[in-house]
């Protein structure tokens, strides 16, 4: 995953689409790629689909959630991280 991250990066792409970027990794790398996402917004714009919502939302300006396909909330990354349906559907709060 890594490797594929910087391999997109060297194209110095204007949008970075990155697919579950946490898939595979050990836990102690997850926080550690988020983190570098967070550079890197400030230089391309960045689409992540990613299960792990928490770490998600504490690395990205916005967030959509989607059931069965259909987004049912969107809205500031900061905002959806203390929103109730989120905490409890998501956040396991």
């Amino acid at each position: 995953r890594m490797v594929a991250i910087a391999r997109a990066l060297m194209a110095n792409p204007k949008l970075l689409i990155l697919d579950e970027p946490s898939l595979g990794l050990q836990p102690s790398i997850v926080s550690e790629v988020f983190d570098r996402l967070s550079e890197l917004k400030k230089d391309v714009a960045i689409l992540v689909t990613e299960q792990n919502v928490k770490e998600s939302l504490r690395s990205v300006d916005r967030g959509y959630v989607l059931e069965n396909g259909v987004v049912v909330l969107e809205g500031a990354a900061a905002d959806l991280a203390k929103d109730p349906h989120v905490e409890a559907s998501y956040l396991g709060l």
